[in-house]
């Protein structure tokens, strides 16, 4: 143990580390109660219609099969604010996927079993799961995803466009993309005494009391949910997902403990993905480089069942100074699981749409495309015209560039051989807003001289517990061991998610804020602490309901070196460097974890990750990591993240900004103009496989 106080941004050890790879760290499907039984989802093989029978006897007279919920037998649900949750209360079949029966038996492989033999019945419709760019559904909404407005327009963009004497007018496309945490999405639920206990693997248990408390009908304070570690999101588990809702629900009707784990070829349709987009970025500028307008237009898809609208489009209102501006989403109903929360969801797809055209801009006018970002710098945010709180954008690309090594690049494309290989670098931008929650926590110091904080954060293995302990221990000036950290249940002090790389500012505010009080408490007190301790509560409510007049972003810049094999069309990724503006870093080990975690990821946005429609089926065809492929550490030899140090007094007590998504944004846009620049080749749709590189080498 330290003796000693550690400051903020020290490479404090993450604190529950070893139970992790030692395996004592309980998750969502380790908590099983004698009498469990375990559940199994039987889901529609149509794409639309409605169920017209659930033939369960077979499934009955199976061993161990205790139970099968249909739309018939279960109980009735509270109508959810989510209608992704409204499971087993129809006979609809909104899309392939959606659960029609729940299975319950008393062995995992007697409820697979009992699935198996569940017989359904279905009055199909026609349906419509392919999105294409003049879909006569396609209508703009009056908000994307975050609240931003679908339709944004400054100045004529239009006209602009056409008098620039330097345009790039282009088409990028993107296919679904999938969450794949470790841990599956599961739940173990119990009732007792008239009380329900659910552990669940959740970015937000607090989020998921109170929804189940709403659907069940019963007062929120006979419930508890925990999710005391969770095997990663990425989105996924951002908010309550059908599985935490049938197991309470199925423990509800059998009076047992019930047990639901989804394998993760159900994911695909239950669990959200990041929706696939058609992007047209048309930018004008004049022959110094300098842009007159930016014109991003979004088209994407949306389930019948829950409007969701990636904002692929608002990146670009915030990125660059130019007079004229038109950044528009459209969407179209299909009859498809519903998108959902993906990574840095519309900054991932947005920029990788228009830092790719801002490279075809750079090749056009044979200038540096890190010289024509630093050209395009604007003074303030150019949706709003608020003053940044703080913009190091140029900061993150100068010394990535030296960091790099950019200066002697040879801007000629396909000039560099290594036998097979053609070689090629590429550099691409990145944000992330700046978003924070209301939080509570409570802080309560004991005789003994220790601490113990209590808010319901979230760590899923992002090292929420370590930097929270840091947090708190900065202000009370004691070492981070002599706090003690509890997360990750209901009954603690309520939070928000672990989402949208706010986390940290939301939980980390309020821990700060008790922990300025209880100094100040102890400081009026005098005499040794009572037996019992003394604590102190705090929220940021007040803090939170007050709009910044400041534009809060991070920025960051990212540059790759590419090999691809002339011959096979394989490309491989030798260098990945991001430098990022991210306020003050609190913790620079598991801050450095989270920078290349999310290159990792953009890493397979760019190469490797793709997930495409069955027209016929109406079903995702990669369905499994066996097709759907995530990077291996052989795909990353050489990754390095850095950061500028930054000193923003705009953002909260701890000065930092949210670190877990921008690593993601403009990775594979990165990737992909190094690609061109080692071919000569642009392509426009991710992920850069093989195939599609082939037809254009040599």
């Amino acid at each position: 143990m330290s003796h000693t106080p550690q400051p903020l941004g020290a490479p404090v050890v993450r604190r529950e580390g070893r139970d992790k790879v030692t395996g004592t760290a309980r998750y969502a499907a380790e908590h099983t109660r004698p009498g469990c039984l375990y559940g199994w989802i039987v889901p529609a093989t149509v794409p639309s219609g409605r169920v017209t029978a659930v033939r369960t006897a077979d499934a009955l007279a199976l061993p161990g099969v205790h139970t099968v919920l249909t739309h018939d037998n279960a109980p009735r649900l509270n109508e959810p604010d989510d209608p992704i949750l409204a499971v087993l209360q129809d006979d609809r079949v909104p899309h392939r996927g959606w659960p029609v029966a729940l299975v319950l038996a008393e062995g995992l492989e007697a409820a697979r079993a009992g699935a198996a033999a569940v017989q359904v019945e279905y009055d199909t419709a026609g349906h419509d799961v392919v999105l294409t760019e003049d879909h006569p559904g396609l209508r703009i909404p009056d908000e994307a995803n975050g609240g931003f407005p679908g339709l944004r327009e400054r100045g004529n963009a239009t006209a602009a466009f056409d008098a620039a004497p330097v345009r790039i007018d282009a088409t990028y496309t993107l296919g679904g993309l999938h969450n794949h945490p470790m841990e599956p999405h599961a739940s173990t639920a119990v009732w007792a005494g008239g009380r329900l206990t659910v552990h669940d693997s959740s970015q937000g248990s607090t989020t998921v009391c109170d929804t189940l408390a709403q659907v069940l009908g019963i007062d929120r304070d006979a419930v508890t949910v925990v999710s005391e570690h969770v095997g990663g999101g990425f989105g996924s588990k951002g908010t309550p997902r059908p599985q935490v809702v049938l197991a309470a629900m199925a423990a509800r009707h059998t009076g047992l403990p019930v047990q639901l784990a989804l394998p993760r070829r159900y994911m695909a349709a239950i669990v959200g993905h990041r929706a696939p987009t058609v992007q047209r970025v048309r930018l004008g500028a004049d022959r110094d480089g300098v842009l007159s307008c930016v014109s991003h237009e979004v088209v994407t898809q949306t389930s019948r069942i829950k409007e969701f609208v990636e904002q692929a489009a608002v990146p670009a209102r915030v990125m660059y100074a130019s007079p004229h501006s038109r950044t528009e989403h459209r969407v179209v109903a299909l009859d498809v699981p519903s998108p959902s929360w993906m990574r840095a969801p519309g900054e991932a797809s947005g920029m990788y749409a228009l830092e790719s055209a801002m490279d075809e801009l750079a090749n056009v006018l044979g200038m540096d495309p890190v010289e024509l970002r630093l050209r395009n710098e604007p003074k303030t945010e150019p949706d709003s015209g608020r003053p940044f709180s703080s913009r190091n954008l140029a900061a993150c690309l100068t010394e990535g560039a030296r960091r790099f090594g950019w200066s002697g690049r040879d801007p000629q494309p396909a000039s560099r051989e290594e036998g097979p290989w053609l070689l090629g670098t590429g550099v691409a931008s990145a944000t992330y807003p700046v978003l924070v929650s209301k939080c509570a926590a409570s802080l309560h110091a004991a005789p003994d001289g220790s601490y113990r904080v209590g808010v319901n954060a979230t760590d899923i293995g992002t090292g929420a517990r370590t930097v929270l302990a840091q947090i708190a221990a900065s202000v009370l000036d004691t070492p981070p061991d002599n706090v003690r950290i509890d997360i990750g249940s209901s009954d603690l002090p309520a939070a928000p998610l672990a989402g949208g790389s706010s986390g940290t500012a939301s939980w980390g505010s309020a821990v700060h804020k008790a922990a300025t009080a209880l100094t100040a408490r102890l400081a009026g007190h005098s005499g040794p602490v009572p037996p019992e301790g003394i604590t102190v509560t705090a929220d940021t409510g007040e803090e939170t309901e007050q709009e910044s007049p400041y534009a809060r972003h991070a920025f960051g810049a990212h540059f790759a070196e590419v090999a691809v094999d002339s011959l096979t069309g394989e490309v491989r990724v030798r260098r990945l460097l991001g430098v990022y503006a991210a306020g003050r870093i609190l913790n620079s080990r598991t801050a450095r974890s989270q920078f290349i975690g999310g290159m990792v990821m953009g890493l397979g946005m760019a190469l490797t990750e793709g997930s495409t429609m069955d027209p016929v089926f109406g079903d995702f065809t990669e369905r499994d990591l066996a097709s759907y492929h995530v990077p291996s550490c052989a795909d990353v030899p050489d990754i390095q993240a850095h950061w500028i140090d930054e000193d923003d007094p705009h953002l909260n007590p701890m000065g930092s900004k949210g670190i877990g998504e921008i690593g993601i944004v403009g990775t594979a846009a990165a990737i992909g103009n190094a690609v061109r620049h080692a071919t000569g080749a642009r392509l426009r749709g991710l992920p850069l496989t093989p195939d599609k590189l082939l037809p254009y080498l040599p």
